[in-house]
């Protein structure tokens, strides 16, 4: 059986239905409705046998299967330099927030070699391409959440330009787990940044939602708001 029929096998209807409207804009004909469960369970398969050959002949025509091959780079278990060049390749086949951030997560690689994989998403936050972009900044978010990296990530969302809204997204919920983390330098890069009003009030929105913020502070925050 190959992958194609394993994911059509896991279909469940109603997931479907469920994953189409979490995601305007992705063609509804794309989506199979695998859970993340089942996926990840096939992707660890695909990473601890041949996972090249997989990556090398994996189709992009369904919502699912371009998820997994993302699964798959997480799961293997190789330096960041062996695993780039299928990034690299990766990358332009992400057209929504849920493959790019599931993707992201999985790239614990980035975690053994910061500072030689800071400079590859240097060059992603650098991009024109929008989910390329969101990809540095959401690597970010859950690889670089560490003080000592704060300050390069906030002059990064200052010279992001891309008005894009999944880019603007990422900007403002990065600045908001920042401040959750480390509020004081955060707090001086929101009193001394270079953001737009909207990614700027739109991280000031996430981190009053945020239920490890006090009340007072919330207060406080609210009144910070542009316009």
């Amino acid at each position: 059986m190959d992958i194609k029929e394993q994911l059509y096998g896991l279909a469940d209807l109603k997931f479907r239905d469920f994953t189409v409207k979490l995601m305007p804009g992705v063609d509804p004909g794309t989506v199979i409705g695998v859970r993340l469960p089942k996926l990840r369970k096939l992707a660890k398969k695909l990473a601890n046998s041949g996972w090249k050959e997989y990556m090398d002949g994996a189709f992009d025509d369904t919502y699912e299967e371009i998820m997994l091959q993302g699964m798959v780079l997480g799961y293997v278990k190789e330096d960041w330099d062996v695993l780039w060049p299928y990034i690299v390749r990766f990358l332009p086949k992400i057209n929504n927030w849920s493959v790019c951030d599931s993707f992201c997560v999985g790239l614990k690689a980035a975690r053994r070699e910061r500072e030689n994989v800071w400079h590859y998403l240097e060059e992603c936050m650098g991009d024109e391409r929008e989910y390329v972009i969101r990809f540095g900044i959401v690597m970010l978010i859950y690889h670089y959440m560490e003080e000592e990296y704060a300050d390069r990530a906030f002059e990064w969302f200052d010279r992001i330009s891309h008005s894009g809204y999944y880019v603007r997204m990422a900007k403002a919920w990065a600045v908001s787990i920042y401040y959750v983390n480390f509020p004081e330098k955060t707090m001086a890069y929101l009193n001394n940044n270079c953001l737009d009003d909207w990614t700027y009030n739109k991280a000031l929105q996430k981190i009053r939602e945020s239920l490890c913020v006090d009340r007072e502070t919330k207060d406080k925050i609210r009144l910070m708001k542009r316009g």
